[in-house]
């Protein structure tokens, strides 16, 4: 296993997703970091709409988690350059913004944030068969 996919392994199983994470490319491993923290963000909104503010708060550290030791942390800035720096500053923000949510009960918040990780998810799921080509 590659240092990266060493690295995205051990970031996400800690923050507590243990689904395939060993056999998965470092590819597949972003995308279950994207996956994961749109599940625990639509899961504190669910909360939030239900008046469950314990459920809230452990999705919304769950999701913060995987935004910032996960997705940031997996940043490579030698080689992703100004791409990288300007992908922290977002995660940065949407960890910011999904405090915020969870402090605040702010859904519009959390929407917000929701609406950024799918378009990001939605990009890096698109590049899978060029990533796969350049292996």
């Amino acid at each position: 296993m590659s240092g990266f996919a060493t690295f995205g392994a051990r970031a996400y199983a800690s923050v507590g997703v243990e689904t395939g994470v060993s056999s998965s490319t470092p590819h597949g491993l972003v995308l279950m970091l994207y996956d994961g923290a749109l599940e625990s963000l639509r899961l504190a909104r669910g909360c939030l709409q239900a008046g469950d503010p314990i459920g809230k708060t452990r999705a919304v550290s769950r999701a913060t988690r995987i935004i910032d030791e996960g997705l940031r942390c997996s940043l490579d800035f030698k080689a992703g350059g100004d791409l990288a720096g300007q992908l922290d500053s977002l995660y940065d923000y949407m960890c910011r913004r999904t405090l915020h949510a969870g402090i605040e009960n702010d859904a519009a918040a959390l929407e917000e944030v929701i609406g950024l990780l799918d378009g990001l998810r939605g990009a890096w799921a698109s590049i899978a068969p060029a990533a796969q080509v350049a292996a």
